[in-house]
């Protein structure tokens, strides 16, 4: 599986929801073949990014079914601490998510970016390996042949 992100997709087909275009497709065989998945979103006026919602629009009715969720999201402050539980946790549930993991949210005090490194604050970067670990603990309860696989 490859790691998934918004350049693989064609704008048009995404703004025209252009459901059969070969990269909307490929994304769904690889989430329907995945056990888990890692969402990560930056929050903007406390709602996850509309292309996500975009991307989530063109799944089906029970795309994450069985599936094990970690959201991720960053926002310039903190006062979008609550997106990840009102604004995204309510679309993965929708989408029947098996597992929606508590997930990390980080402000953008906490991520800084310098030159080509980035750097992240201690605590969340061990908020970060907890959840990984509970990810993966989560995974390893599915006992499907193919729970090692993950989409990110």
């Amino acid at each position: 599986m490859i790691p998934w992100n918004i350049q693989h997709f064609e704008p048009a087909d995404l703004i025209q929801a252009r459901f059969d275009a070969p990269a909307i497709s490929l994304f769904r065989e690889d989430l329907a073949s995945a056990s888990g998945i890692i969402i990560a979103t930056p929050v903007y006026k406390a709602a996850y990014s509309g292309v996500l919602k975009t991307i989530l629009d063109l799944l089906p009715e029970r795309a994450l079914e069985d599936k094990v969720v970690l959201p991720v999201a960053t926002a310039g402050s903190s006062s979008h601490l609550l997106a990840i539980d009102y604004a995204l946790k309510p679309v993965l549930s929708a989408l029947k998510a098996r597992d929606i993991l508590h997930g990390v949210f980080a402000d953008d005090s906490q991520i800084v970016q310098q030159g080509s490194e980035i750097h992240v604050e201690e605590r969340i970067s061990r908020r970060l390996d907890s959840e990984l670990q509970a990810f993966t603990a989560a995974l390893s309860r599915l006992k499907t042949p193919e729970s090692a696989g993950a989409l990110y």
